[in-house]
């Protein structure tokens, strides 16, 4: 199966300006997230990540030992959306502070302007992944479901030999809608050297939430439908394109309804 290979994005980089629903600006900016760091900014995270897909408060225990497990993996890379935003808004995503480190310490470096640690600094976006390989279990469930289709052996591993799994991408659904998901996506996949991106995400009737518009609007076409992983009822879709990705287009609108992209 051959992935196209989407045009040349142009973009610049600064600061994006989404909103509460109170209609209070928040400026965002994206930073690289430190491995070594997870104490700081992981729980904020999951709590991006439970809420952007409406799972039960509880399974975040779960996730995040998996979670942790994946920093270790080669060519694991992570980025995240920081907002200062206003009192009582972001509870669960506030992140940690250190009296003893800076912003950049605490996130990495950031990739828009720095600035000051506020007292209402939260984590509103998530996005990571790492180099896939034939041992890991998402690698294994999409090489059983091409074979149940009757994909061709060769092919199966020609597509899976060398690319980047997007594990993660998940923004608040409070700050959806902005262009956040799209900063995150571009700053993830931006040089890295895998030949290929893959992706799952759940399938959805018409591909009508930002996700699906999202990754179609940077190129992905499918590489397996409606799969049912193990363990997990709901229908999902294999997306990629070929890489590399250039991060150059403004983050653009829309007023699909938020939802989750995994």
């Amino acid at each position: 199966m051959m992935l196209r290979r989407a045009q040349p994005l142009r973009t610049t980089q600064g600061a994006t300006m989404a909103h509460e629903p109170t209609g209070t600006p928040v400026d965002v900016r994206v930073v690289r997230l430190a491995g070594g760091d997870s104490h700081l900014w992981l729980d904020p995270a999951l709590h991006v990540y439970v809420t952007a897909m409406g799972y039960p408060r509880g399974i975040e225990g779960q996730r995040r030992t998996l979670w942790r497990e994946h920093i270790s993996r080669p060519g694991w890379s992570a980025y995240g959306a920081v907002a200062h935003v206003a009192p009582g808004r972001f509870g669960g995503a506030r992140l940690r502070r250190s009296a003893h480190a800076t912003p950049q310490r605490r996130l990495g470096r950031g990739l828009l302007p720095d600035r000051d640690a506020g007292p209402h600094e939260a984590l509103i976006g998530i996005a990571y992944g790492y180099r896939g390989a034939p041992d890991q279990w998402w690698n294994q469930q999409l090489r059983t479901g091409l074979r149940q289709v009757g994909y061709p052996p060769e092919a199966s591993a020609a597509l899976l030999t060398d690319y980047f799994e997007l594990t993660e991408l998940h923004v608040h659904p409070d700050a959806q809608g902005h262009g956040v998901g799209q900063l995150l996506l571009t700053n993830l996949l931006a040089d890295r050297p895998e030949a290929r991106v893959l992706l799952s995400t759940p399938e959805v009737p018409g591909e009508e939430n930002r996700a699906w518009s999202l990754y179609r609007r940077f190129g992905f076409s499918d590489v397996l439908r409606n799969f049912t992983f193990a363990g997990d009822p709901r229908p999902f879709a294999f997306l990629g394109r070929e890489l590399p990705l250039s991060v150059h287009q403004q983050p653009r609108h829309d007023s699909t309804p938020p939802i989750g992209s995994r």
